[in-house]
């Protein structure tokens, strides 16, 4: 009599499993392949692109905060030298 267990059968889940993990190797293969090593898009690239549209969404946003200012610094301007009627 043998100790030995039979292996498992092949699930959907396991061939479901694979099939995807095969997917992702082929398609970073070819984003290697196509942009270049240097040009790959990681986790760290992501991140530092996202900083860099916050700052220039936070400069856009103190630009147009300053032009409402001067906007309002020379409405009130026009008003206080209207003669008083």
């Amino acid at each position: 009599m043998s100790n030995t267990e039979p292996n498992p059968a092949l699930g959907l889940t396991t061939i479901s499993r694979t099939v995807a993990s095969l997917a992702v190797g082929v398609v970073h293969t070819l984003e290697r392949a196509v942009v270049g090593d240097g040009r790959v898009r990681t986790a760290r690239g992501n991140a530092w692109e996202a900083v860099c549209a916050d700052r220039a969404r936070a400069d856009q946003r103190a630009e147009l905060d300053r032009l409402v200012a001067e906007l309002a610094a020379a409405r009130a301007t026009v008003r206080d030298r209207q003669p008083v009627g």
